[in-house]
Parts: structure tokens; C-alpha cells; sequence
């Protein structure tokens, strides 16, 4: 197990994505890493991390690494892009409301609050491009079986600009987790404040599955036709 990478142990069972972020190992944005080679840079034991993924029972089904490329676009966009257009504005008055109460006795939320809206603007663009522009050519190209034309560049190029942009919501999120101190109320925190934290902890535990489907599942297969029909 301990060669394997994050990514492959996912998605062979999701319930190890809970402890990989207890551990702090990121599953999605750096999926592609063996589990030993992360947990030595995470000053963690590879054997226990590995004894600790060893979930006792049946893995649930894993039905994302075997729909077709088409419907695991749509699952992505009706699963998570549908959350997302609805809880980024929800948590953004959310985040704003603390700030406004709270902000003096908390400096540290101002940068909360600046994060949270590069988090907003990074991902709305992101998921426009995914739904109009990338997932329409991946159905095509899955249809055709033949080279597909997108106005805005090659295939290829715009699903790399897709994972480096995760890249970059990735590191946001982490800016995220340690500006709140893994999303912990301070003891004067009310309920809104709590409400923030725990809206701000599941959109991070979202994207972090969300990111997974794509970098590790979607895009790698895409690559692999996208370079199989470009040979033919």
C-alpha cells in the first residue's frame, strides 16, 4: 500500500479520504504522490499511515472511476458545481456578517474574509470553463473518437490550465484551514461564527473530492484518448 498513491487509494475507497485529511495529506491537488513519499514529508510513518487506511469492511461502491468520461462530467457538475453556484454566496454573507461582528476582537478575520473572496473568484471562472467549454469537448471527443477543436486551445493545454488552477484553490484553502486554526471557534464565538467555521470546513472537504474526481479519475483518462485519437 505505502507505494501506491493517494489518489489510486481514494479512489479504491473514499472512506480513506477522511483520514487522509485528519492527517493533513492532500489526496487531491498532489494525488499523485506514493502514500510513503507523503508521509515522510508530513514527518509521518508510512507503515502506520498505511495500517490507519486499512478501513475494516467493504469499501462502499466506487462509482466515479467507472462511468464514462461524459457522465462523470455531469456527476462532477451535478454534484459539486451545484453545490458550489449555491453555497459560495450563502457563506460569502456568511463571512461578511462575522467580520462585521466580530472583526475587532479578531483581526485575523479580515484575512479570513480577503482569502475566502480569492477562494470565490478563482473558482467561478473555473467552473464557467468546465461547464461551457471543457466537458462539452470531453463529450465530443468521447463520441467521436476523433481530435477535438476548442475555440480557446488544445484539449490538452486547457485541462493542465484546469489542474494548475486547482493548484492554486488549494493553497487557498490551506491559507484557509490555518488562518482559523483548522476551523476552530474561539471560546467568544457565536453562532454565526460557528456556522462560518463548519460552512468553510465542508466547502474545503467538497473541493478537496471534487478536485480528486478530476486530477484522478476525469483528467488523467482524458489525456490518455486526447493523445490516443491525436496518434491514430
Amino acid at each position: 500500500m505505502t507505494t501506491t498513491t493517494l489518489g489510486d487509494l481514494v479512489t479504491e475507497d473514499p472512506r480513506r479520504s477522511r483520514v487522509l485529511e485528519q492527517l493533513g495529506l492532500d489526496y487531491c491537488c498532489n494525488g499523485d504522490r506514493p502514500l510513503d513519499e507523503a508521509a515522510r514529508e508530513a514527518g509521518l510513518d508510512p507503515a502506520d499511515v498505511g495500517a490507519r487506511l486499512d478501513l475494516p469492511g467493504e469499501p462502499p461502491v466506487m462509482v466515479a472511476k467507472d462511468l464514462a468520461l461524459s457522465a462523470l462530467a455531469h456527476d462532477i457538475v451535478d454534484t459539486h458545481h451545484a453545490y458550489l453556484w449555491e453555497e459560495m454566496p450563502r457563506l460569502t454573507a456568511l463571512v461578511d456578517k462575522v467580520v462585521g461582528v466580530h472583526g475587532g476582537r479578531h483581526p485575523e478575520l479580515a484575512r479570513v474574509q480577503e482569502t475566502y473572496a480569492r477562494v470565490v473568484t478563482e473558482i467561478e471562472p473555473h467552473l464557467t470553463r468546465e461547464e461551457r467549454v471543457v466537458f462539452p469537448a470531453i463529450s465530443r471527443l468521447e463520441k467521436t473518437r476523433a481530435p477535438v477543436t476548442v475555440a480557446s486551445g488544445d484539449l490538452g493545454e486547457l485541462v493542465q490550465r484546469l489542474v494548475d488552477e486547482h493548484d492554486v484553490v488549494g493553497d487557498l484553502l490551506a491559507e484557509l484551514r490555518d488562518l482559523t486554526g483548522r476551523f476552530t471557534p474561539p471560546p467568544d464565538g457565536c453562532n454565526s461564527y460557528r456556522a462560518m467555521l463548519a460552512g468553510l470546513e465542508e466547502l474545503e472537504q467538497d473541493l478537496h473530492a471534487h478536485v480528486h474526481k478530476e486530477n484522478n479519475i476525469l483528467f488523467p483518462r482524458v489525456r490518455a484518448l486526447h493523445d490516443q485519437v491525436s496518434a491514430a
